[in-house]
């Protein structure tokens, strides 16, 4: 993760293609690296239960050169998908706490509602919702790693 904030930020303003689509031409380059990165990201996601969206969005920007705003709106599809699939497979085994999960969910919609106003208020500042999301990608990671070390 703190790989990929850097190279975000280190990424250049016109390095970004908002009109990049999966045609005949281009799907087989374009195929290949959106199922690596979204094994990869569905495997994490599944494995250490990172939300996907932290993931997904540094991957299509990475792998297609996706203006971020649009990384993230492509990203909440294939974060539901994966938040489905995990998700179910979890309930089947009992580790679901509905009542928390429940709160949570009325949380993560106002939440989301609110936090799509703002990203799509920012999308012309690009660079600066760029380094917000790196920033706050590296301090996740950051925390990810003392938490991981602390639990050794």
């Amino acid at each position: 993760m703190i790989i990929i904030a850097v190279l975000m930020l280190k990424t250049k303003k016109d390095a970004t293609n908002a009109n990049i689509r999966l045609t005949r031409d281009n799907a087989v380059k374009l195929i290949p690296r959106l199922l690596f990165f979204g094994f990869v990201v569905g495997l994490s996601a599944g494995f250490f239960g990172i939300g996907g969206g932290f993931l997904i969005v540094p991957a299509l920007i990475f792998a297609l050169r996706l203006p971020i705003i649009y990384a993230i709106g492509t990203s909440l599809f294939a974060v539901t998908a994966f938040g489905l699939t995990t998700s179910l497979n979890y309930h089947q085994s009992g580790l679901v706490d509905w009542s928390i999960a429940f709160q949570f969910i009325i949380g993560g919609i106002l939440g989301g509602i609110i936090g799509t106003i703002l990203a799509t208020k920012l999308a012309n500042k690009k660079a600066l919702l760029t380094r917000l999301f790196a920033i706050i990608l590296i301090f996740m990671a950051i925390y990810m790693v003392y938490k991981s070390y602390n639990n050794l």
